[in-house]
């Protein structure tokens, strides 16, 4: 509880409501309309519920429940709760993708939050791109914030065997093009797939940046495991809104949480629970927003040599509902600490206790699901960042998605100028290409298309699946699905569509890859790659879009590279939650 007199804690929200005044008046008469009495007014920290519920985003379309167990937590602690709706980008539905409007959301929360009345705010986040977006904005304004995650679908059943949710998506159309299994088949697992509320139940974006968030100190113990439907999801919605009210009494900020310390430890555990390279755009996201510099050679420096311990799909076998019934990240958090892999034990977390503190006790039900570190799924889970004249300011690939074999490799580029030159062609019986090729895939970045959507992890030639063969080294500057798999390089920094060399790659150039030592070479000598550019300019198409105008011009103007999170340059940095003038 908290140990400041309420009486006595100076609130953002009395600039509205406390004055004797005109402007008090009118303020307060008009949230009077809903039925609200007098003394809620009498300096009661006033927490806003921002919410991304929508129908159009499955994952989050149980979050109206989710929000009346906060605002009973609130009410109980004295607060007054204010739900209110933000752009809820769900990843299922949106085209072309999510990502395009993850920016958009968050410009939509920093507003809504420094525009109103609102001491501390109570995120509600699930599907993939709402809980950066949401942190995103709630970091630029610096308010005391906590997340409450909707949580994961409960196991995918087909044919009596658990599915995960995506990745079943993957493999069974890869088993279609290889002719192992018909149609039909397919097409039976999708009822199955999806059948309970919540997020992907495997280790995709969406659990990825729960337990991302949960690393970070942002919210309470468990909250990324806990399936969507069971009682215990909504406990915890109660619990987090009673202590968003404490840290509003304790002026716990943001930027007393999300320290870089904070941000070390979600880079050591996204390791341990082999989770997507999304993460990684993500985080350097949101540590632009908070002022913490985080570079994409930290993901090496600390991440590197931390052994996955989640047997989780898509790297290894079981799914969420599993996860937590074996202790979930608690469990994991605990094993890293224990064994002197926990960068910062003493960062302070949400409930005003430290991440050790949370976890030093938390009990691992199973070490088949959440593996001692003497038998992990695989002993350097950390994302591989990669560099070389193909990507001098970074790219990335998940070890534990990929085949060991394929992680030092030197092969023949086949080269594919965009999506839709890759879908007319990969296919073609005639396609030149063989199993230890390199696939490449250019102008799929944040402006080459616009949004940077996940088609990084390539489906492979039908006539190589025919042949048995079940991956291949895949190298492009768009992103994958949390949920997909393979030796898959991703987010080539620069992108071809800003001119990076990703675009002067040509069909027959031999490309290295060598995760071992961080190394991606393009066996091109440097002034023929710059006769290529020169001759091509790459930057054509986005500039056309831009021109259209719009958001996606908009986009095009002013998005940054991956290596600096694909937020816009005018959106970094931390603007706080001064009260803007009113107008009456």
């Amino acid at each position: 509880m908290s140990h400041q007199d309420p009486k006595t804690t100076k609130l953002r929200s009395a600039q509205w409501f406390g004055t004797a005044d005109k402007n008090g008046f009118m303020y307060r008469s008009w949230m009077k309309n809903q039925g609200i009495p007098d003394h809620e007014f009498n300096n009661k920290p006033v927490i806003g519920i921002c919410n991304t519920f929508s129908e159009l985003t499955p994952c989050n379309a149980h979050f109206r429940q989710l929000a009346e167990h906060v605002k009973r937590g609130i009410w109980e602690a004295g607060g007054l709760p204010v739900e209110f709706p933000v752009f809820s980008n769900g990843e299922s539905n949106l085209r072309p993708t999510a990502m395009l409007t993850r920016n958009l959301a968050s410009m939509d929360v920093e507003e809504a939050i420094r525009g109103n009345p609102i001491d501390g705010v109570v995120l509600l986040t699930g599907c993939d791109k709402t809980t950066p977006a949401l942190l995103m904005g709630a970091a630029s304004c610096d308010v005391p914030a906590i997340v409450v995650s909707g949580g994961p679908m409960l196991n995918g059943k087909h044919h009596g065997k658990h599915i995960g949710s995506g990745t079943i998506v993957w493999q069974l159309s890869e088993q279609v093009k290889a002719g192992k299994i018909s149609l039909d088949e397919f097409m039976s697992a999708e009822a199955g797939m999806s059948r309970s509320a919540g997020t992907c139940n495997t280790m995709g974006t969406a659990s990825t940046m729960a337990c991302m968030a949960e690393s970070l100190g942002v919210t309470l113990p468990h909250n990324a495991a806990i399936p969507a439907v069971d009682a215990r999801r909504y406990v915890l919605a109660h619990l987090s809104g009673n202590r968003i009210v404490d840290m509003v009494h304790e002026d716990l900020k943001l930027s007393k949480i999300l320290t870089r310390g904070a941000f070390e430890n979600a880079i050591r555990t996204n390791a341990a629970i082999g989770g997507s390279t999304n993460a990684v755009i993500h985080l350097q996201a949101i540590a632009g927003r908070i002022g913490v510099d985080l570079e994409m050679d930290d993901w090496s420096r600390i991440g590197r040599g931390t052994p996955t311990l989640v047997d989780l799909q898509p790297s290894g076998r079981f799914l969420m509902e599993e996860f937590y019934d074996a202790g979930g990240l608690p469990a994991v958090l605990r094993r890293l600490g224990e064994s002197d892999l926990l960068p910062h034990p003493g960062a302070l977390t949400a409930n005003g206790k430290t991440l050790w503190d949370n976890v030093k006790e938390a009990p691992n039900y199973s070490d088949e699901v959440i593996r001692p570190l003497d038998n992990p799924l695989i002993d350097d889970g950390g994302i591989c960042i990669l560099r070389g004249n193909l990507a001098p300011k970074g790219a990335v690939l998940k070890p534990s998605a990929a085949t060991a074999e394929l992680m030092v490799h030197r092969g023949r580029a086949v080269v594919f100028e965009n999506l839709e030159d890759y879908k007319a062609r990969i296919n073609d019986p005639e396609l030149d290409v063989t199993k230890d090729d390199i696939l490449v895939m250019k102008h799929c970045g944040p402006r080459g298309y616009p949004g940077m959507a996940e088609v990084g992890n390539m489906g492979l030639p039908a006539k190589l699946l025919e042949q048995g063969v079940t991956d291949m080294v895949r190298i492009s500057d768009a992103r994958m699905s949390g949920t997909a798999y393979g030796t898959v390089v991703l987010h080539v920094s620069p992108e071809a569509g800003a001119g990076g060399p990703l675009a002067a790659v040509e069909n027959g150039d031999w490309i290295e890859l060598d995760c071992h030592t961080g190394r991606l070479h393009l066996d091109v000598a440097e002034d023929e790659i710059a006769r290529r550019l020169e001759a091509n300019d790459p930057t054509q198409d986005s500039r056309t879009i831009a021109r259209d105008g719009g958001y996606r011009g908009l986009y095009i103007e002013h998005v940054l590279q991956a290596d600096e999170g694909c937020d816009f340059d005018f959106l970094r940095g931390c603007r706080g939650a001064d009260v803007p003038r009113h107008s009456h």
